[in-house]
């Protein structure tokens, strides 16, 4: 088994910890996923969930670093991210995708018995839901739960995906060829009224 990433390599700036959470595994609730796909975000981000500040909801995002900061998202799912940066930094890498390496079943029950092995983790809700996990989880520390995997041998930078603000920063990190890795989406700006 590999090794355990310590609370020191998430006490880092998260865009350089994002790239290097590809490959690596996390296990969760009888699964385990294999990342494939990450966001990073910090708190001079304006997409940031903690760029206004520290509030109940991102308190978790200010540190210590390696805890799961999980939010609701379009009143239906749940993303998670893990927090990065030293204490105070509101910082975070959202894991964007990932394919499900153990307990498919375990998976599978909560995503779906049609889903295909592809999508169980394929999306930030989706792998949120097959690592079983939801608002209970948020602040949970995931010390000893991620760990290094064979590592990306490549890795891609570009825009992040589903948000409006800073879209075209290049911090979302995926394995490029990876089948595992979510379908890119730029978000689409509401229409500026006329006049």
């Amino acid at each position: 088994m590999s090794a355990a990433l310590g609370r020191s390599f998430f006490e880092r700036d998260s865009v350089r910890v994002a790239p290097e959470l590809l490959g690596c595994m996390v296990t969760a609730n009888g699964v385990t996923v294999r990342l494939t796909e990450v966001e990073a975000y910090r708190e001079d981000d304006p997409a940031s969930h903690s760029f206004r500040g520290e509030t109940k909801r991102t308190a978790v995002m200010f540190g210590p670093p390696g805890f799961l900061y999980v939010y609701f998202t379009y009143g239906m799912h749940y993303c998670a991210n893990l927090v990065c940066g030293p204490d105070g930094s509101g910082a975070a890498v959202l894991l964007r995708a990932g394919e499900v390496v153990e307990g498919v079943e375990a998976a599978r029950e909560r995503r779906g018995a049609s889903i295909s092995d592809r999508d169980l983790a394929r999306g930030p809700a989706r792998l949120a839901q097959a690592l079983g996990w939801d608002r209970e989880d948020d602040g949970r520390d995931m010390i000893g739960a991620v760990r290094r995997g064979d590592g990306a041998a490549a890795v891609s930078a570009g825009p992040r995906t589903g948000i409006t603000k800073a879209a075209d920063t290049a911090w979302r990190f995926w394995i490029p060829g990876d089948r595992f890795v979510s379908p890119y989406k730029r978000h689409a700006k509401a229409p500026q009224a006329e006049g």
